[in-house]
């Protein structure tokens, strides 16, 4: 049975990472960095969603800013046509 993370690959979802910066609740002019990691869709990123509307409603850090890097692992084959003759004995 191969992995939820695999299976999730199949079906376009690719390795995403943000790096969340946020004001910290008791000292406001000081940021504090985190980073956050999943398998999740591009262009709309329902993980990241869910997860950014969870830290809204649910801790005090009032985020700053929020930077995002997405990356397929599994794409299409890249082919390239090389001339010669390969022979195997």
């Amino acid at each position: 049975m191969p992995s939820k993370d695999f299976l999730k690959q199949l079906h376009g979802y690719g390795l995403t990472t943000a790096h969340i910066l946020y004001r910290r609740p008791d000292h406001p002019w000081l940021l504090q960095t985190y980073l956050w990691q999943e398998y999740d869709l591009h262009p709309h990123f329902p993980e990241l969603t869910r997860f950014l509307d969870f830290w809204q409603e649910k801790l005090e850090g009032p985020l700053h800013s929020v930077t995002v890097a997405h990356s397929r692992l599994i794409k299409p084959a890249e082919i390239r046509a090389v001339d010669g003759v390969f022979r195997l004995n």
